[in-house]
């Protein structure tokens, strides 16, 4: 099933950064940016995550949460917010059914090697839990003020 902007977001619970349960769900009357990652602490991941973090406060002015999703595990989810200050929540989608769920995992290509995993894609849901806009090939630089914009 490919998803399309005005579907309904799938909903999921997955554990954050520091193992609590977060539910997609549980966020409606807010606006969710959900953006799905590769990689912690990786430089295109360092880039996009630096700069949700950097403009947390008008994420939060326009009532929008931000939420990363990657493979990564608690612990290395722990360290890289530590490493860069973030402050927004990561979540681990250790098998991939959430990334599977909305269409950011597949084949890509990674240091010229074919391999499956997460592809750098985003979703922008709205407070009725709607998704209002996909962003399904992300360039990490920029990102956070394309999507300021369009909210």
């Amino acid at each position: 099933m490919q998803l399309k902007e005005g579907d309904t977001a799938p909903d999921f619970e997955l554990d954050d950064t520091n193992g609590r349960k977060v539910k997609l769900s549980s966020l409606k009357g807010k606006t969710t940016i959900l953006y799905f990652y590769p990689k912690d602490d990786t430089p295109g991941c360092t880039t996009e995550a630096c700069s949700f973090r950097d403009d947390i406060a008008q994420f939060k002015k326009k009532q929008a949460v931000v939420l990363g999703i990657s493979r990564d595990d608690e612990d290395s989810h722990q360290k890289f917010t530590k490493k860069f200050d973030l402050n927004f929540p990561l979540l681990s989608d250790h098998d991939s059914q959430v990334s599977k769920l909305y269409g950011a995992y597949g084949p890509k290509v990674m240091y010229g090697k074919a391999a499956m995993g997460i592809t750098r894609m985003t979703f922008v849901i709205d407070q009725n839990l709607r998704i209002k806009k996909i962003f399904p090939k992300v360039n990490p630089e920029g990102h956070s003020k394309e999507i300021l914009a369009l909210l």
